[in-house]
């Protein structure tokens, strides 16, 4: 396929990975708008409003978009399962495809080019959700180990050693008088936009998915399950 922009996919990307979330609307590789949530204001509250704010100020109709992008975890619980039921929900009303990416993925994007970065998401009680990558120039992101659910002492026992590693994230900036090796990575925007560039290469790679196959990166059991 052609890469000029109008046959670029008109790409909506939900993520609700992180408290306050984000959304934004993409052709191609354009950006056409972007915004975050409230973190004191639950996703289910929210969710479906942004989305039709965040269209009506684009001017465009659900029935245009052509992609749906959604970050699949981990994350929090509640907003992960919120972020993909809906993007399920318009998919399957509209019968367009989807890309569930990888939350850390699209956090170890935002930091750019390097051979090895460890993504981190706080995952609550001073844990963190954490995952090598290398990332590419061109934005090719590869997972060098599975993503775990870990304390601050044992990411340093797992990833203390590497040289020249970019700590990236929210997790990451929580924790970064811990990370002496290495640099830590200036904040993240918009990470709902950074799921959407994903999306846009698992599309040019014709790697898509029906809404039905949408299923969440949960990494641990919730506190309920730990619970009962």
């Amino acid at each position: 396929m052609s890469n000029d922009a109008d046959e670029e996919p008109l790409i909506l990307s939900v993520e609700t990975a992180t408290l306050a979330g984000s959304v934004a609307l993409a052709r191609g590789e354009q950006v056409l708008a972007a915004s975050a949530g409230n973190a004191g204001i639950s996703h289910s509250n929210t969710l479906l409003n942004d989305i039709d704010v965040l269209l009506g100020g684009a001017h465009v109709a659900p029935a245009e978009i052509e992609l749906f992008a959604v970050a699949t975890g981990p994350g929090s619980f509640t907003g992960l399962r919120i972020g993909i039921a809906t993007v399920k929900a318009l998919a399957e009303t509209l019968d367009r495809p989807c890309a569930g990416i990888p939350t850390l993925a699209a956090i170890a994007l935002a930091a750019g080019e390097s051979e090895t970065s460890v993504a981190l998401l706080p995952a609550g009680r001073g844990e963190v959700f954490a995952q090598l990558f290398s990332v590419s120039k061109d934005g090719l992101v590869t997972a060098l180990d599975n993503a775990t659910h870990i304390s601050p002492q044992r990411l340093l026992e797992k990833y203390g050693s590497l040289d020249d590693v970019v700590w990236c994230g929210d997790g990451a900036l929580a924790n970064r008088e811990l990370l002496t090796n290495g640099r830590v990575a200036s904040p993240i925007g918009n990470l709902a936009t950074l799921v959407s560039s994903l999306a846009l290469k698992r599309f040019r790679e014709g790697r898509l998915q029906p809404a039905d196959a949408l299923q969440a990166i949960y990494v641990r059991p919730s506190d309920a399950e730990l619970k009962a």
